[in-house]
């Protein structure tokens, strides 16, 4: 019998009751696993209500004891890693490795978060003015939410809810409906730990569960994170009803390789960061640019990487697993097809990959494209699989001028030896994340995640600093006391002398 998947609200697991769902499949099979109940807009209500009760209690917890909490919470996904790992794996279709790797990375924020104490200090200035001091704190907003994507179950969850919880904010969770069955158990971790119940609320959904939550003036913020298109509604209708709002979109990352890279670790790095998580990361490099007379040396070492490249499910020894579900799988292998139309050439064609024992399962090997131009479809949008496009461009002026002109400004690379050329590219280049010699330049917990152009939509980041201030609100204080007031009313506006 196919197992009925609930949300979390109150510390309870909580039935459905709109009596609609909607399958969760294993990729790495094409099992029918789960079925995940679709809230109505009054389940978002309660589930709000229900942190909206918490919050008053939280919010005046202090800051340590907060943090206490977050170490515990940190201590219980490290403890459980390796099982939390399998049930990713098993709605995702990511190998187990990367599976770890990705909640690692999540608990690198909580990690960061577990310093709120000295993240919340505020600011202080002794006698402004004769008897009057002034100081500054941070304050949280009240209920929050946040609406993730499929490709990352656990650690983009962890990167908002980890920092909104610390700063004493309660939070209310909407997962992809792909593959929820992590972030409903990150819920239970999270009063395990030692967290009220309603201080973080999971609750499933699609369209209708994110109108709510966009809508519900109850929730003073909202973090997102999924293709462009949504991001832009996301932001929009969050912002018309008055809320925070942080949209992270789309990407289309390039990676420059320039004459003098060592070709070996620039091939290594693209195989990496193109084709990991079966190219399904919004940092995935997706386009390198062949700089100069690189493009001929790079395909060499290239096509025969991709041709090797291991796939299978998700608890094999692999490179790459499945992709997410079948729609998904079409929709990639549309866009190889709609490559070739386009008259780019197909090196490697992954498309009719077939695994014995999991002929059911949505695999597709490695795709490599050469000779691909900028007016390309397969250029300009994402693809979010493992299709790789390989574009060439005859000086590094051209090359950059490609990257800045592109709609995606998430994340981009170069390879080279040349630090005058890595500096020039680092300063100008119109992309909210840089690496050099860095294939996926994520940046770590204690800095901010966050691209520009289409690819981010708000004026704060994710996670680190940026997240700090986008889950809290300033007051500013100034004070004095008795024995320094003047005898009398003043009329005009007060200066410090």
């Amino acid at each position: 019998m196919t197992e009925q998947l609930k949300h979390y609200i109150g510390g309870q697991y909580v039935a459905g009751t709109s009596g609609r769902f909607s399958p969760v499949y294993n990729p790495s099979t094409g099992e029918h696993k789960a079925e995940v109940p679709l809230a109505s807009e009054s389940e978002i209500g309660d589930a709000v209500a229900d942190s909206l009760a918490a919050f008053p209690g939280w919010a005046s917890t202090s800051p340590i004891t907060r943090a206490r909490v977050m170490f515990k919470f940190k201590q219980l996904v490290e403890e459980n890693i390796e099982e939390l790992a399998a049930l990713l794996a098993s709605e995702h279709g990511k190998v187990h490795s990367d599976a770890k790797g990705s909640i690692i990375r999540g608990i690198e924020v909580v990690e960061f978060a577990c310093g709120i104490p000295h993240l919340l200090k505020g600011e202080y200035s002794d006698n402004v003015s004769t008897g009057v001091d002034m100081y500054s704190m941070r304050k949280p907003l009240g209920v929050v939410a946040g609406i993730t994507p499929f490709n990352f179950p656990a650690m983009v969850p962890m990167w908002m809810f980890a920092v909104a919880i610390a700063c004493g904010n309660c939070f209310v969770l909407k997962p992809s409906e792909k593959d929820p069955s992590l972030p409903i158990k990150l819920g239970e971790l999270m009063v395990a730990a030692g967290a009220p119940p309603g201080v973080l609320n999971v609750i499933n959904g699609d369209k209708v569960a994110v109108d709510a939550l966009l809508d519900d003036p109850r929730v003073k913020a909202v973090s997102f994170v999924g293709s462009t298109p949504i991001a832009k509604y996301v932001y929009a209708r969050g912002t018309a009803n008055g809320k925070r709002v942080q949209a992270m979109g789309g990407a289309k990352n390039h990676m420059l390789v320039m004459p003098d890279a060592d070709m070996d670790k620039a091939v290594d790095a693209l195989i990496g960061a193109g084709y990991g998580s079966a190219g399904e990361r919004c940092m995935a490099i997706s386009v390198a640019v062949a700089v100069g007379g690189a493009g001929d040396e790079l395909m060499e070492k290239l096509a025969p990487r991709v041709r090797a490249l291991k796939v299978g499910p998700s608890a094999a020894d692999a490179d790459m697993g499945p992709l997410v579900t079948a729609e998904h799988l079409a929709k990639v292998r549309g866009y190889v097809d709609l490559g070739i139309e386009e008259g780019a050439d197909l090196v490697v064609d992954g498309r009719d990959i077939s695994l014995q024992g999991y002929e059911n399962g949505y695999y597709m090997g490695g795709c490599l494209f050469d000779n691909v131009g900028t007016d390309m479809r397969i250029y300009k949008e994402e693809i979010f699989g493992p299709v790789l496009s390989v574009v060439r461009a005859p000086t590094f002026n051209e090359a950059i001028d490609m990257v800045d002109k592109h709609e995606f400004g998430n994340g981009t690379s170069i390879f080279t030896q040349n630090g005058d050329i890595a500096r020039a590219f680092s300063d100008n280049v119109e992309v909210g994340m840089v690496g050099v010699n860095v294939p996926i330049p994520v940046p770590l917990a204690f800095h901010s995640f966050g691209g520009w152009k289409a690819s981010a939509f708000g004026d704060h980041n994710q996670h680190g600093p940026e997240g700090v201030r986008f889950y809290t609100k300033v007051k500013t204080v100034t004070s004095r006391w008795p024995n320094s007031i003047k005898a009398g009313a003043e009329f005009s506006i007060p200066t410090f002398k």
